[in-house]
């Protein structure tokens, strides 16, 4: 696998570039990607603005993108190759749930999402699915999306729908058990913006204070939704 430049390939092969702060994930994808016929990993990047910069020297068929990333978030970097590259197609997976982040990550730009835990088969599967033009999502976010239209719930989000894509980053970071400092190191911000985002969480879900902020957020992480 090749870091540093194109990799010489034939027509038929797409080229992949991966998004992901974690060194062990992006190189055991790439021995994945790189052993099938039809995909080759181009470039790695582990930030923001590695990728941008990856994105315009080596001009991958599709990026795959995780979620968390040091300093700015995925979801924040989905909108910009949006803007920037147009219909370049972008593939999220992460650790996070789907039900979580995947209507985020579509609404910014993304063309699907798949869970980390996945089986290698369905990673190819949504690689190629959306090479083809076509959207990704596992079989129960797409049934649950479909129900809540067919019962006429498209509009009605949860409470979280409120957060900014950071601000939710956070809040899952702190039903994590991760601490502020912990946090902002994590995300490579100052403990002072963590606290901010802590007080905009806390007014954005109308709780009470920040005790209630770190229960919240270990409900939701432990079971899929907020306390009563």
């Amino acid at each position: 696998m090749t870091t540093n430049g194109p990799v010489p390939s034939d027509e038929k092969t797409s080229r992949v570039l991966l998004v992901d702060d974690h060194p062990i994930v992006r190189q055991g994808l790439g021995q994945l990607l790189d052993q099938s016929d039809d995909l080759s990993v181009c470039g790695e990047a582990s930030s923001s603005s590695t990728a941008l910069e990856a994105i315009d020297r080596l001009r991958p068929d599709i990026v795959i993108v995780d979620i968390l990333l040091k300093g700015e978030n995925g979801i924040e970097l989905i909108k910009k190759i949006k803007s920037q590259y147009g219909k370049l197609p972008v593939l999220v997976m992460s650790m996070y749930d789907e039900s979580l982040y995947a209507e985020r990550a579509l609404r910014a730009g993304a063309r699907g999402y798949i869970m980390k835990e996945e089986a290698t088969d369905k990673m190819l599967t949504a690689i190629r699915k959306i090479m083809k033009g076509e959207i990704y999502l596992s079989e129960g976010m797409v049934s649950r999306i479909l129900h809540r239209l067919a019962d006429g719930k498209g509009d009605v989000g949860t409470p979280l729908d409120r957060l900014s894509d950071r601000e939710l980053e956070v809040f899952q970071l702190i039903g994590e058990g991760l601490g502020t400092r912990q946090i902002a190191e994590r995300l490579s911000v100052s403990v002072k913006t963590i606290e901010s985002y802590r007080a905009h969480i806390k007014d954005k879900l109308e709780l009470d204070g920040s005790n209630d902020v770190v229960r919240q957020a270990i409900q939701w992480v432990q079971h899929g939704g907020l306390s009563s």
